[in-house]
């Protein structure tokens, strides 16, 4: 069991993609579901990974690696799993614009950017 478990998570680190994140805090209208509201573990996908709307409803793992900064601690331990309910157009194709809550889960927010890792 140890050891499936071990190897389950290898093989997430092997797919996972290197990015950076950000967080916003104005949820509602999104580009996936309109002025309908959805949970606070959301965010926003760049233009690449949007997809003219694929990406929507999709959901991806995501696990703070290091600050961009020198700041002291930027990352806090363990993953979060965001569902993708909006574009962010100005950001980069290595780019996730989370919630401010989700942000807050992986990251101090005092960090601003971080960089992660993500998997579907």
């Amino acid at each position: 069991m140890i050891v499936l478990t071990i190897a389950s998570s290898l093989f997430c680190m092997v797919l996972a993609k290197s990015g950076k994140a950000t967080f916003y805090t104005e949820y509602t209208p999104s580009a996936c579901y309109g002025n309908k509201g959805e949970s606070t573990m959301i965010a926003a996908a760049n233009p690449s990974l949007y997809d003219n709307g694929k990406a929507c409803g999709k959901r991806y793992k995501i696990r703070c690696r290091g600050g961009t900064n020198h700041g002291d601690k930027p990352c806090r331990k363990g993953y979060v799993t965001v569902k993708i309910i909006d574009l962010c157009p100005d950001c980069t194709d290595d780019q996730l614009d989370l919630s401010q809550q989700a942000f807050q889960k992986i990251a101090n927010p005092d960090a601003g950017v971080v960089r992660i890792n993500y998997v579907k």
